[in-house]
């Protein structure tokens, strides 16, 4: 299995204390991490991708932690989640899929207790390529409490021949959310 080479990781954090006037009182909190990393496969067709999912199970155990880290949260405190790629130029769009899916979210749902699936999207970018992505519950893909999105673009990458990997973790939802289900 190649090495995780990671060139950088960025950390954003979003706190909404107040939308639309209105206090959110506690803050709704999102952290959203990505590795910027080299892609092992990148200008070559290779049949077998099981390398890049053990390389996803290696990079969603490193962002977990780091966005959990600054979040100052634990498990209990996570409500929901959500996972994305962006691709170099030199890779194809099923490398981003080998990355997130077979083996990313183990890690994930481990560290915060996380029971349904992790939503995601993923596309082939040049540096600065922007990526929104949906965040759900992490017990329910129907809580539309955390029904939501984030989004990230790093001026620098993915360079050709890298990947960017991102996770979100979510405490609170949207800000004032509200949706309840219709009366049937």
């Amino acid at each position: 299995m190649p090495e995780m080479m990671v060139r950088k990781i960025v950390v954003q954090i979003e706190e909404t204390h107040s939308d639309f006037g209105r206090p959110v009182d506690p803050p709704s909190r999102k952290a959203t991490v990505a590795a910027v990393i080299r892609n092992p496969f990148a200008g070559r067709y290779v049949e077998d991708l099981a390398e890049l999912y053990a390389l996803g199970a290696e990079v969603s155990t490193l962002l977990v932690k780091r966005a959990m880290d600054a979040l100052g949260a634990g498990p209990d405190d996570i409500t929901g989640y959500g996972k994305a790629a962006i691709i170099g130029t030199d890779g194809e769009i099923e490398h981003a899929a080998a990355l997130i899916h077979p083996k990313f979210g183990a890690p994930v749902r481990s560290a915060t207790g996380g029971k349904d699936i992790i939503p995601s999207t993923k596309k082939i970018g040049a540096p600065g390529a922007a990526i929104t992505f949906p965040l759900t519950g992490k017990t329910s893909i129907w809580s539309f409490d955390d029904m939501d999105a984030s989004e990230i673009a790093i001026p620098d990458a993915p360079r050709a021949d890298e990947a960017v990997v991102v996770l979100a973790l979510g405490i609170g939802g949207r800000p004032l959310h509200r949706i309840k289900l219709p009366d049937a």
